[in-house]
């Protein structure tokens, strides 16, 4: 047996000290990882872009989830102190987030990182719809070659407030731009199939334009390019008149935006004698539950090109872009 050894207090210390860090594989030091930086989102399509760039180096969160229309919401208290404690800020922009930009702005001006991910898309890009006051149209997420300029944007500002994760950030940036690229390709093939005839998108509100010009549809919403617009008895019997003279044969709901307005359409024209189906609900101003391939950005959009194109007569296959999605019921 040998002697029995009695070590200074200090020294033992040292050595569990010591023994904490030798739990890495091959008896290498594991030092201790500080959380990253916490990231606060206020959609879901912003905090993807974070998950894109960011990956587990940061701590991401998103103010607004499932089915939440960012046109109208209203910030609560919780939100505000969110907003307030976060290492940084980013937000879709556009006036997309409607009631919410004064107090962006607030922070802004008090020093607070806040980024603006349509900020990075050339002014020339953005859609400016009549009857919107010279606002452009906030919904560029609908492009994926637009969404993969945010990317970039969130890319190279997360570098310049976190210069010793660059190398991270653009990596993982890369890998996120050939994925939107693969998507854009899908998105042509499937709704380049769609008949010109049937090459019309009727939808609850205008946020699909962008889609639209990438795409080659014409798009029409009953509601302007925000829910908070009304849509009148005179504008539902103009779109109905149109649904019957052009036999269109499909048009969508969104999971964001009340139906009561699509349904009224399908009535109307059912009343003058044209069946109209309803294609399917898309993905606006909004992702898919949280968890699900719907409610990842690629997901999203996958979604709705898949939808919209078997809904007009395109041809897709069963799963989509990636074969993730629910087989069409």
């Amino acid at each position: 047996m040998p002697p029995d050894v009695r070590l200074p207090r200090r020294h033992m210390l040292a050595l569990a000290a010591a023994g904490s860090l030798l739990a890495a594989p091959g008896g290498r030091a594991a030092a201790q990882v500080p959380p990253g930086p916490a990231l606060l989102a206020t959609t879901g399509q912003v905090a993807e872009l974070l998950r894109a760039v960011a990956g587990d180096a940061a701590r991401i969160s998103s103010l607004m989830g499932e089915g939440i229309d960012p046109h109208s919401y209203k910030l609560t208290r919780a939100d505000t102190v969110a907003l307030m404690k976060a290492d940084a800020v980013f937000h879709s922009g556009l006036l997309l987030e409607g009631r919410m930009g004064e107090m962006l702005a607030r922070l802004a001006d008090a020093g607070h990182p806040v980024h603006e991910a349509a900020g990075a898309l050339p002014a020339d890009r953005l859609i400016h719809p009549d009857g919107a006051d010279g606002h452009p149209d906030p919904h560029v997420w609908m492009d994926p070659t637009l969404w993969r300029l945010a990317l970039l944007g969130v890319r190279d500002r997360l570098s310049t407030l976190y210069p010793a994760l660059a190398g991270g950030f653009a990596a993982r940036a890369e890998q996120a731009a050939g994925d939107y690229d693969r998507l854009h390709a899908y998105a042509a093939r499937v709704l380049g199939s769609v008949p010109g005839r049937g090459r019309v998108l009727v939808t609850a509100h205008d946020a699909f334009a962008y889609l639209g010009r990438a795409y080659g549809l014409e798009v029409v919403g009953i509601q302007g390019i925000s829910t908070e617009s009304e849509a009148g008895l005179q504008r539902i019997e103009a779109m109905v008149s149109m649904l019957v003279e052009r036999r269109i044969a499909a048009v969508f709901v969104e999971t964001s935006v009340s139906d009561r307005n699509v349904r009224a359409l399908v009535q109307g024209a059912a009343a003058r004698g044209h069946k109209v189906a309803v294609g399917g609900a898309l993905y606006s101003d909004a992702m898919g539950p949280a968890g699900s391939y719907e409610g990842t950005y690629v997901g999203m959009i996958d979604h709705n090109v898949t939808t919209i194109a078997r809904a007009l007569g395109g041809t897709v296959p069963d799963g989509g872009f990636q074969g993730r999605l629910a087989a069409a019921r």
